[in-house]
């Protein structure tokens, strides 16, 4: 996955100037054309990948919550069977928490790590996006370029006194080269905005996750959660009919 990235940013960070200099100075748009093909078939990988992590961070999540809740549950039992003098239930029923607490934290370092990379995978396929998007608007610029400096030479051809009209045309190539390069100054720009937008934005919704991660917790703690009411009194009243 690392490679997919690192491959992934080298195509992003790639200097578009340059890729328009060379094909200006060869008189065509293939090195752009390679370049297309290129971050198309590795947006494909990108897209690929994201779902798979996203599939696996959504399962990391479940096992966390399900292993959470059990410990949680276990939690409350040990301090039931200890008020109620079964100390040997009690420190199986603690031997068993200790195992879940484990495996919940594991889960949830696993989760958290998946968590980072899907969002770094969808963070590259939404600048890759944008690139492809940018250079195959230059793409057809520089051909509508390349086709006027021929029309240009031809008509430059069929006049005899070419000494007359040296350099026609120079001036509108320029300006038109010059065009090209300001509008994707201005494209990649805007690109780097809305990704940073997009950054922020996905950090403050994290964030707000891992708060009512918190919060929700410590209500547990505080026996202010109903499902944790419900459990308890389910779990005494199972022990209650079996005594």
């Amino acid at each position: 996955m690392a490679s997919l990235l690192e491959k992934t940013q080298t195509l992003i960070s790639a200097n578009m100037h340059d890729l328009l200099d060379r094909a200006l100075e060869a008189n065509s748009t293939a090195v752009l054309k390679q370049y297309i093909r290129d971050a198309e078939d590795n947006l494909d990988d990108l897209e690929k990948a994201t779902a798979t992590v996203g599939g696996e961070v959504r399962t990391l999540e479940r096992k966390y919550n399900e292993y959470k809740k059990k410990g949680d549950q276990l939690d409350r039992n040990v301090d039931m069977l200890l008020m109620q003098g079964k100390n040997d239930l009690a420190a199986a029923a603690q031997k068993e928490l200790n195992s879940t607490r484990r495996l919940q934290e594991n889960y949830h370092e696993q989760w958290v790590r998946q968590e980072r990379e899907y969002e770094a995978l969808k963070r590259a396929r939404l600048k890759l996006e944008a690139r492809i998007k940018d250079i195959k608007i230059e793409q057809r610029e520089l051909e509508t370029l390349m086709q006027l400096a021929k029309s240009k030479e031809t008509t430059v051809k069929a006049i005899k006194s070419l000494d007359d009209l040296e350099g026609v045309g120079d001036a509108d190539i320029a300006r038109i080269g010059d065009s090209i390069r300001s509008r994707l100054d201005r494209a990649s720009a805007e690109s780097e905005l809305y990704a940073d937008r997009l950054d922020d934005q996905m950090d403050e919704v994290i964030g707000r996750s891992e708060l009512d991660m918190q919060l929700e917790e410590r209500k547990r703690r505080l026996g202010l959660s109903d499902s944790a009411d419900s459990d308890t009194l389910s779990y005494e009243s199972d022990a209650s009919t079996s005594e």
